[in-house]
């Protein structure tokens, strides 16, 4: 689209008026509505929760102290803890001054945390600027939380109006412009712009809903809204005509969520002529979230994702009405109000404007799928012994967030994780750095992978598997040459194939095949677990389970010798937690070799 299409579409949108959000524009119906309905009890218990917590502490100082302990140390969760605590204090009482508005009282605590929010010195996180960056051009620099803090303050400037005082209103006004507007037009164009991953999205997504609901001079609205729709193209070529988002479930919620976000005020102002879901792609990423889950809320969280999601019902909802075969997430996976740490506004809003009343299913319906774009299988199973989990990729190194993980899988069974994904670990400089390989949640030692001559899979586009069979019917397989994935002299060929036997416990065949010039100095066929392994005779391990038997593991005892190691690493939240390797060393090494092993839940 050109701009001066745009421009012509931009004269003709509708007003920028509560109707954006609520049925006919009535507010006070809609929150005396929900005060009194079911579907959002749990939410606005939630608030109000928080808001006791709230009570009586005062607005925590983003000090110097908290700002440079990031270029000191690399580390970003004592800055972001409380960056993120005001973002929550913002959230829960802008969410009461609209279900309570009687009360004077929360209305001056918003006011203040507003002002509080302006006053920052800036509205990016000190991970995302540049190490000599300096107060005189601070304001150039855009990242992923100030775009979303930019879009916050417009959608609350618009839900209180005039609730708010005119000097408030008008620094907000001024805020928003010198940190979003004029960055964006007079400094860009800014790397994100053409990322093909949730930067594009979140960042231009933010900056074009603020616009849409800020910005009246029709010609700066067009311009932002030519880069903002020129980024969305880029963030959806991330993806395959699978719809996967590579970069996890995790950041399908953020990065499609706020594609969304933008998506629908754009289609609202515009009436309907500018609309992204009447695309056939778009509408096959947004059926991306039911294919995740495998076991109750565990996910197949490939890459930075953590293992266990809780969905925004509202963003699902909304989906479900604008997409055909988007289905509505299980009622025991809501996301609380608390559920996000980063304290977002735009998804827990709509939480709350979104959520429909409605029949849920008590668990998502038993499927498989296979995503050939991502290269994943994913199979979620149900039987009278209860229900069960696989899940295996393949792809390549170079992927958003990326693992070196190729030929890894995930193995759930009666809500328990028996092969394990480690997940997003705590995110650092180092993490996104030189060495974020060496994290065990990132290098493919820390994957259920096998370990050759002593050498891991190297991270590069060049280290990349191919499938050779893919099936997700009556029973779910799934062949990988991995040979690419490896940088080992000698190795000729890497065959690892997955046969996920669905019967009424399930079983999983996995089995390696390799030929090899010469002999391996070493081979180690490596699987990954929270469970602490127990060997019950030479030939069976069990992987116990806390609350039902568990996976037995059976092998060749002829062949391999396991051994068992615990290890530690750092979740994304900063928590030590303790995983399992348990390794096969083969015995007897020769030219070719077939190894294999079958997980049988017990």
């Amino acid at each position: 689209m050109n701009k001066q299409m745009l421009l012509e579409i931009v004269h003709e949108m509708k007003p920028v008026d509560l109707s954006l959000y609520y049925p006919k524009g009535d507010a006070a119906a809609f929150w005396k509505r929900a005060l009194s309905s079911g579907v959002l009890q749990a939410d606005i218990s939630e608030i109000r929760a928080e808001a006791v917590r709230l009570d009586g502490q005062s607005i925590p100082e983003l000090s110097y102290t908290l700002f440079s302990i990031y270029s000191r140390t690399g580390s970003r969760l004592e800055y972001e803890r409380v960056y993120f605590e005001r973002r929550r204090r913002l959230n829960t009482y802008v969410f009461l001054a609209l279900l309570e508005p009687e009360h004077p009282e929360v209305l001056e605590k918003l006011e203040d945390i507003l002002w509080a929010i302006c006053d920052e010195y800036t509205w990016c996180l000190p991970a995302h600027l540049p190490a000599d960056h300096n107060a005189a051009d601070i304001n150039r620099y855009i990242d992923l939380f100030s775009s979303e803090t930019g879009f916050t303050l417009s959608e609350v400037l618009l839900l209180l109006g005039e609730r708010l005082s005119q000097l408030l209103r008008s620094r907000i006004h001024h805020e928003v412009e010198r940190r979003l507007f004029r960055p964006f037009l007079e400094n860009g164009p800014y790397d994100w712009e053409t990322a093909r991953h949730n930067w594009a999205a979140v960042c231009a997504g933010s900056i074009g809903a603020a616009a849409l609901l800020s910005v009246e001079d029709p010609a700066m609205l067009a311009d932002i809204l030519l880069r903002t729709e020129r980024a969305m193209l880029y963030y959806l070529e991330g993806f395959g005509e699978d719809g996967a988002c590579l970069e996890g479930l995790g950041y399908w919620n953020y990065g499609f969520g706020y594609f969304t976000y933008y998506s629908d005020l754009l289609c609202s102002r515009s009436t309907g002529r500018l609309d992204w879901f009447k695309q056939k792609k778009v509408a096959q990423i947004a059926r991306f979230q039911q294919k995740c889950f495998i076991d109750g809320s565990h996910v197949a969280n490939f890459s930075d994702s953590v293992p266990q999601v809780l969905v925004h019902m509202g963003l699902s909802h909304y989906l479900a009405e604008v997409c055909t075969d988007v289905e509505r997430p299980p009622s025991a996976l809501r996301a609380p109000y608390t559920e996000d740490h980063c304290s977002r506004f735009a998804p827990a809003f709509r939480n709350l404007i979104w959520t429909r009343a409605g029949k849920e299913d008590e668990a998502w319906q038993a499927a498989s799928y296979y995503l050939p774009d991502a290269a994943w299988l994913v199979s979620r199973y149900v039987s009278e012994a209860g229900s069960f989990g696989f899940a295996a990729k393949g792809g390549h190194n170079a992927e958003p967030h990326n693992h070196n993980d190729l030929g890894h899988f995930i193995l759930s069974g009666r809500g328990e994780i028996y092969a394990s994904d480690l997940g997003s670990g705590e995110y650092t400089a180092d993490y996104f750095g030189a060495g974020r390989y060496q994290y065990d949640c990132n290098g493919s030692q820390g994957h259920s992978l096998p370990i050759i001559d002593g050498q891991y899979q190297l991270a590069g586009r060049e280290f990349s598997s191919t499938v050779l069979h893919a099936s997700a019917e009556e029973n779910d397989e799934l062949t990988l040459d991995l040979t690419q994935a490896y940088q080992v002299t000698g190795l000729q060929s890497l065959i690892r194939s997955f046969v996920w036997h669905k019967e009424e416990c399930p079983r999983l065949e996995l089995t390696d095949t390799y030929r090899y010039a010469g002999i391996p100095a070493s081979w180690t066929e490596r699987f990954v677990t929270w469970r602490e392994p127990k060997l019950l005779h030479p030939g069976t391990l069990l992987l116990p389970g806390t609350t039902a038997r568990g996976v037995e593991v059976t092998y060749d005892s002829l062949k391999v010798e396991p051994e068992i190691t615990v290890h530690m690493y750092r979740d994304h939240f900063g928590m030590e937690k303790l995983w399992y390797s348990l390794d096969f060393h083969v015995l007897q090494l020769g030219a070719v070799g077939k190894l294999a092993f079958t997980f049988q839940f017990l």
